[in-house]
């Protein structure tokens, strides 16, 4: 079994570049994969692999400065949820391009989980789903408000579009694993709303602890890993990859005439074009080599 470990810390990194290789290096050494991020604002990934290697991980992230009060979220998975190992230096832990806000200063109410089912019923409550639209579309909260966004760099242009709707209303907003709304409540807070909710969290805590009888949950929450969706007790999900767009899409897909191991699915069949596909199809036969040689390939299995 690898053991999951999902993660996130606001804190501030004088130099977030010599973190890099001393956390890369540990990773590498104890069997851990996955993807971090590091930015002069905090760190943010998930990783799997031995269960001493992440609490190896663990010990060590929490020693960065600022960092000894970090929280994760756990699950298992009975295959590698990761080919590789990554550590990234990035702009923003969790892109949203808003220069000025700050989730260090103030973030909205947090609202623990066997609480949000009150909160969301509530008819003075609108709730808002923060993930990529491609994540809603297998699964959300009972009655959550669907932005649409391509990408959460989209979410400020689209509340200054529709705030006009959620007047007089009180908002709760979710995501995955808590972190876009640590960003997006500081960023309506920023814009004059004055009662914002999230999900403490995320999704994933709610799946854990909510027992699925009294879930206001619909369908499965997508994950950035090779589990690709899970649902309540954090159960891996039927969803596969297309690995042409990265999108999920259900086992009955693939029958799809749009349907292209590693090239493309009904999502995305007319997204790219003939020489992107030839190239997709160039990606796949190195992975089936690799595959036959008993050998990993960077592109995944």
């Amino acid at each position: 079994m690898y053991k999951i470990a999902a993660l996130y810390h606001f804190t501030r990194f004088e130099d977030a570049g010599a973190l890099k290789a001393p956390l890369a290096k540990l990773c590498c050494g104890e069997g851990v994969k996955g993807t971090l991020l590091l930015a002069q604002e905090g760190i943010n990934g998930t990783i799997a692999g031995p269960e001493a290697g992440i609490a190896r991980v663990l010990d060590h992230i929490r020693a960065l400065p600022g960092c000894a009060d970090l929280e994760w979220k756990e699950s298992w998975s009975d295959h590698p949820p990761f080919p590789r190992m990554k550590v990234r230096l990035k702009r923003e832990i969790v892109t949203m391009g808003q220069p000025d806000v700050d989730p260090k200063a103030r973030v909205g109410h947090y609202v623990e989980p066997a609480d949000w089912n009150d909160l969301i019923r509530r008819p003075d409550v609108a709730v808002i789903d923060t993930r990529n639209d491609y994540e809603v579309a297998i699964g959300t909260f009972e009655g959550a408000v669907d932005p649409e966004t391509a990408s959460f760099r989209d979410f400020p242009a689209w509340w200054e579009e529709n705030k006009h709707r959620f007047h007089n209303k009180k908002i709760a907003m979710f995501c995955t694993g808590g972190i876009r709304c640590e960003k997006s409540t500081n960023y309506l807070l920023g814009q004059g709303v004055e009662d914002v909710f999230h999900l403490k969290g995320g999704i994933l805590k709610y799946l854990e602890e909510v027992p699925q009888e009294q879930s206001t949950w619909q369908g499965e929450c997508f994950v950035f890993d090779n589990r690709v969706s899970v649902g309540h007790g954090l159960k891996e999900g039927p969803h596969l990859l297309c690995h042409g767009c990265r999108r999920p899409i259900l086992p009955e897909n693939q029958k799809r005439p749009e349907y292209e191991a590693g090239v493309s699915c009904h999502h995305c069949i007319d997204e790219t074009s003939e020489a992107d596909k030839i190239r997709f199809r160039e990606r796949q036969k190195q992975i089936r080599l690799a595959r036959e040689r008993g050998e990993a390939h960077l592109a995944g299995s």
